[in-house]
């Protein structure tokens, strides 16, 4: 008898192991759905990798005790958080702060057992095991950061609808339905986020008009939100010639835009719903009805004023208490700015300027709102001065430079992330949702945990580099930019022609070689990938880089074919790979053709994405300029400096903090030199101007400012570069031939790339 009471003593570990059931005990009765849905997707997990079974018990602890209590990280209860527990008797203890946290915690133990999130979304399946253990004592304590975190799947016409209802789930034309949502779903919990805004382009039939959707995301316990021109839950630009009576103006025909809001409020009013206020025209355009600021911005407070007068009916009669955002996008910052009244309770969803530099952070007065701040960022888009929504070819660095600081400044309470189709983001997707839920990462050490979570450790560490390079390149200059074309300007036939960039010979050759490396080195690795991870494989790494070498290929050596200098054939080879490999994607290895329509190599049939037509051009491609000194910004020292890895044209570009100095020395004789400066192009931080000045032998220069406003000339060049350029002209001390540069900040948010001397 004394053996066996001291037997039970004795802690024991956590095991699960093939063929031995596992047995949870879980009040789903007392559950909301998004728990039942986590619990199932659990159980499918622990069959994929255990083929065992998953069984509920009622009536005993069961090895696994599901349970909801609160969670306490930093010394408070956090919403959405979970802990995983191993206790003395060997049972697992999940336990959430509320049913986001449990359907969290379970799907965090499909995580510890190998499952990978894109276990669908990228044929990421898992491997099989015979066992899997966490010793007594284990704790795993998360929380998220950011409290809403999603994405918008936007500008779908050549690759999530075409996909959806063709291939997954053949519907009507434009049908994203019931199962390709749950999909989604399931990759968002496993993902940690809770939020999705739906795909809302007129090729696609609204979310709330399709049966079943609004069911499922009750189901996955997802908010459904909506984007800056979609209002109160309703897809204006698909919704409006169905279910609107006139024009849309809250001027002239206010009672019909208020039905066609209020209706839609009663329908989801029980469901879980992230409101956006206020109104802009059908389709991402200014409003009707109001043509000055000060018109626009008296509409908008009568509009918020009638919504929130909704949600009191409807939804809670404390509005307070109801989610909602106010999107100052594009002509909308500007009424903001004219002093729009937003109650203190909406949250402030800013923007980047869709190339992925936030154009507002907020102030002190904005950081002590009730209703926080948000930020809608973009790795993908469609619209002037280029749309990049063909590759996943964002940078990951510049994703981390600004979303930290957003961070930093405060911005937790929604982050959403416009992913385009998904599929060619999925790894810029996860580090966002990932640093929604942390509040910082670093890019590097993330992205080499993703590889070899879906790959091993041998194919990360080869594939690891390659990856790095390829997100630098592509930061020099994406893909869809290579051509020198640009979309939705005026004089369309000059934007329209294929044209030489500003590159020499040497910058275009060295390009090239990089890119042939980076392709050899994929197909060597492409040898070692195991069968089942192909797809994955294929998908993750080698069509981005393959496909992203094969078009600066076909472009640059067409650019210099131009002028004689390489042969057009390559080019046009390049081309016919581009559209062998996109086939192959579709097609896929083992997967049944899965993403047949998923991959368009061409959206929105570019002039960049056609075959080039031979042709001549006579005059020279642009000359070398000789330099008397050259650094990166990474070169320099000071105090006070914060060096951001990844980012800018060398890998590598330094953060000067509001009146610091970043300092060069130099070798050079001479009267004067001119003083070059390559910057990132972000947007003023204190809501007035980005700034720097130059001292060169301690002689300062003028004030340097590289503000830019709205989608200005100067902003475009910016974007399509990655850089802002500065240039000066100044004395050189003759007395003297070592030199000292001084770059001196005069405004939070510069961030120093390159400097040259000429």
């Amino acid at each position: 008898m004394v053996a066996m009471v001291c037997h039970s003593l004795v802690a024991r570990d956590f095991h699960i192991r093939r063929g031995t059931d596992m047995t949870i005990r879980c009040d789903t009765a007392a559950m909301d759905p998004v728990v039942r849905s986590a619990l199932k997707m659990l159980a499918a997990d622990l069959h994929d990798v255990f083929g065992i079974c998953l069984v509920a018990v009622t009536e005993s602890d069961g090895a696994i005790v599901v349970r909801q209590s609160p969670v306490k990280l930093d010394g408070r209860v956090r919403k959405e958080g979970f802990s995983l527990t191993v206790g003395r008797d060997g049972r697992l203890y999940v336990e959430g702060s509320d049913s986001h946290g449990i359907a969290y915690g379970l799907l965090e133990l499909s995580r510890l057992i190998g499952v990978s999130p894109w276990t669908w979304w990228a044929d990421c399946t898992p491997q099989p095991r015979d066992e899997f253990s966490l010793k007594q004592g284990y704790q795993n304590r998360q929380a998220p950061a950011v409290e809403f975190r999603g994405i918008f799947i936007n500008d779908e016409d050549w690759g999530l609808t075409p996909w959806a209802c063709h291939t997954h789930e053949p519907a009507r034309e434009g049908v994203v339905g019931e199962r390709t949502h749950e999909r989604i779903f399931q990759l968002l919990l496993r993902l940690r986020a809770n939020t999705l805004w739906p795909a809302m382009h007129s090729c696609t039939v609204p979310f709330f008009l399709t049966p079943g959707n609004r069911e499922m995301a009750r189901r996955y316990g997802i908010y459904i939100g909506t984007s800056h021109c979609e209002p109160m839950a309703c897809n204006v630009n698909g919704e409006w010639s169905v279910r609107g009576e006139g024009e849309y103006d809250y001027v002239n025909n206010s009672e019909a835009v208020r039905r066609f809001w209020e209706k839609r409020v009663e329908e989801v009013a029980s469901q879980p719903v992230l409101y956006t206020l206020g109104m802009r025209g059908v389709h991402d355009g200014a409003m009707n009805g109001a043509k000055t600021i000060d018109e626009q911005r008296a509409v908008l407070e009568r509009v918020i004023d009638d919504q929130r007068a909704m949600l009191r009916r409807h939804v809670g009669s404390d509005v307070t208490t109801v989610p909602q955002m106010f999107v100052p996008y594009k002509e909308v910052l500007d009424i903001y700015n004219s002093r729009l009244r937003v109650p203190d309770d909406v949250t402030l969803m800013w923007c980047d300027d869709n190339y992925g530099y936030i154009t507002h952070m907020p102030t002190a007065d904005e950081r002590r709102r009730s209703g926080g701040n948000g930020i809608y960022y973009h790795v993908s888009y469609w619209g002037r001065p280029h749309d990049y929504l063909w590759l996943g070819t964002f940078s990951p660095a510049l994703l981390v430079q600004q979303m930290t600081t957003a961070y930093e400044h405060d911005v937790r309470k929604i982050w959403i992330l416009n992913v385009g189709d998904i599929k060619p983001a999925e790894y810029q997707t996860e580090l966002f949702l990932d640093l929604a839920w942390r509040g910082s990462a670093d890019w590097h050490t993330h992205l080499q945990a993703f590889l070899e979570r879906e790959f091993g450790t041998d194919i990360a560490q080869r594939v690891l580099p390659v990856l790095a390079e390829y997100y630098r390149l592509a930061y020099v200059c994406k893909p869809e930019f290579l051509g020198g074309t640009r979309t939705e300007e005026a004089d369309r036939q000059y934007w329209n022609t294929v044209r030489d960039l500003p590159w020499t010979v040497s910058q275009i050759d060295l390009r090239l070689a990089a890119y042939e490396r980076l392709e050899q080195v994929v197909e060597d690795v492409w040898a070692r990938v195991p069968t089942d991870r192909q797809d994955a494989f294929f998908h993750l790494v080698k069509y981005p880089v393959q496909a992203c070498a094969e078009m600066n290929k076909k472009l640059l050596i067409a650019q210099k074919a131009r002028h004689d200098l390489a042969p057009w054939q390559a080019s046009w080879q390049a081309y016919d790979s581009i559209a062998a490999l996109t086939a192959r994607y579709n097609q896929g290895y083992n997967n049944g053709g899965k993403w047949q329509g998923m991959m368009d190599a061409a959206p929105r049939r570019m002039p960049v994405f056609a075959r080039i037509d031979a042709t001549s051009q006579a005059a020279a491609l642009v000359g070398e300029r000789d330099t008397l000194a050259r650094f990166n910004a990474c070169e320099g020292r000071g105090r006070k400096l914060r060096r951001w890895t990844g980012v800018g044209y060398e890998g590598g570009a330094v953060e000067i903090p509001d009146g610091q100095r970043l300092t060069f020395e130099f070798d050079a004789t001479g009267r004067e030199a001119e003083v070059e400066l390559h910057l990132l192009p972000t947007h003023p931080y204190n809501g007035r101007n980005v700034a720097v000045q130059v001292l060169l032998d301690g002689q300062p220069s003028d004030t340097l400012d590289y503000t830019t406003h709205g989608r200005s000339e100067e902003w475009k060049q910016n974007v399509l570069r990655s850089q802002a350029v500065r240039r000066v002209r100044m004395p050189l001390d003759s007395d003297k031939h070592q030199h000292r540069l001084d770059v001196r900040a005069l405004t939070p948010g510069v961030v120093l790339d390159q400097l040259f001397l000429f």
